[in-house]
């Protein structure tokens, strides 16, 4: 099997280049490479290197994340998310692969509080949305065979992530405010990398979207009251200066895109399709944790 992965230095991009090594010839891009263009901006090129490469797979983890900055260069954020998929499941469609694509909860309004299934009405909130929503559907349209995993409150082990933002904020500041009344579930780059990595070797290729998530819930104030505890438990050599820990609404935070509430994903088809059990968010957690303290 020989596999384009896009994006290859990003949280996930990071965790498909282990995970999907051992299936095949894996050529993985980003925005730099100078070998062949991983540029998402770069659609000519994006092009080139498909019919060049000829892979089997074409696995996208490139795109444009910066939520709020979305509000204020869409352009950008239109080209990277709705044009550079859509022009990959074109070419894909053209040389017969198959392209993974991953997506995200932002296409919801964030409405209500049953979990968000695969055919639910979508109503995006903020431009970044909108623009995943448009690459999904760009795809659809292109007729390549394909799959589109939706996911949230994505975090690895490299980079910046939340639960290392409140630990090095609880031993900073002695008051803390955290969002109370969004809900997820916290899901880590290498679930994603590991459950891309097992579809495709599955004897029925996936087609369509996919909801693909950790199992159960939190709010951000829990999640962060988890990680707090936990990491004392890892490490009691922890000097937290934190002492008035206080949950707080949405509306406390004000930012230039709007966030759902409601981030609850029904995995169920996935599960069912691939016959597995999507793990607990706090093992996730704690394994992060095990990791970087």
């Amino acid at each position: 099997m020989k596999i384009l992965l896009l994006g290859k230095n990003g949280q996930v991009g990071s965790e498909l280049q282990r995970s999907l090594a051992p299936l095949g010839e894996l050529l993985a891009l980003d925005r730099s490479s100078t070998s062949h263009c991983g540029d998402l901006s770069n659609l000519e090129g994006l092009v080139e290197t498909v019919r060049e490469f000829r892979p089997d797979v074409v696995v996208n983890a490139a795109a444009y994340t910066a939520v709020d900055k979305a509000e204020t260069d869409s352009q950008t954020a239109f080209l990277v998310n709705e044009l550079a998929p859509e022009t990959l499941a074109s070419v894909c469609a053209a040389i017969g692969a198959y392209l993974v694509h991953f997506s995200t909860d932002y296409v919801f309004d964030g409405s209500g509080q049953k979990p968000w299934l695969e055919t639910d009405a979508t109503a995006p909130l903020n431009v970044y949305g909108h623009s995943k929503l448009a690459g999904e559907k760009g795809i659809a349209e292109q007729g390549a065979k394909h799959v589109i995993f939706r996911t949230s409150w994505v975090y690895g082990t490299e980079g910046g992530n939340f639960a290392k933002t409140m630990l090095r904020l609880a031993q900073e500041r002695e008051r803390m405010t955290v969002i109370n009344d969004q809900f997820g579930a916290p899901t880590a780059a290498a679930l994603l990398a590991d459950v891309t990595a097992l579809a495709l070797q599955a004897s029925q290729p996936l087609t369509g979207i996919y909801h693909l998530a950790a199992a159960g819930e939190t709010t951000w104030y829990a999640y962060a009251d988890y990680v707090l505890a936990k990491a004392k438990q890892i490490k009691p050599s922890l000097n937290y200066a934190v002492r008035d820990f206080v949950a707080v609404p949405t509306a406390d935070f004000p930012t230039p895109a709007a966030r759902p509430l409601n981030s609850r994903l029904n995995c169920s088809r996935l599960e069912q399709a691939l016959q597995l059990k999507l793990p607990p968010w706090q093992a996730g957690v704690d394994a992060l944790l095990t990791k970087i303290l």
